[in-house]
């Protein structure tokens, strides 16, 4: 069941972003420091957010390929890009913990659920990510 939510005058511009979660009253906020570390529940926030990561990419890999979520991930846009260095995406920040772990041929290690929860437990511990 999705709960649909709504902006109000009340809160302040700029507090509906992704780091917000579902108030008890239907609205958007964001989320304190406490309740982070709370969450975290004394773990490396890096390591979290890296696992996270991963765990998705896994989630997406063994997508159909009919599936609109991995359509969207393997989009390029036709548009021309504005000069200057690129910004980095989603995927390249992905595919940079795969060299530093030095994973290879991910994809079809994305297709087996339990070598790939490893390399997710592996990405959580490495420090040098």
């Amino acid at each position: 069941m999705h709960t649909r939510c709504s902006c109000s005058s009340d809160i302040p511009h700029g507090m509906n972003n992704k780091r917000s979660q579902v108030h008890n009253s239907g609205y958007w906020r964001i989320k304190t420091n406490q309740e982070i570390i709370d969450r975290l529940k004394g773990q490396n926030i890096i390591g979290f957010i890296k696992k996270q990561r991963l765990n998705w990419l896994g989630q997406v890999e063994r997508m159909t390929e009919d599936n609109n979520v991995k359509k969207i991930k393997r989009w390029k846009p036709m548009s021309k890009r504005p000069t200057g260095r690129p910004k980095l995406r989603w995927e390249d920040d992905v595919l940079e913990d795969m060299k530093s772990m030095n994973v290879r041929n991910w994809k079809n290690v994305t297709q087996n659920r339990n070598r790939w929860k490893k390399v997710v437990e592996q990405a959580r511990t490495l420090n040098r990510l």
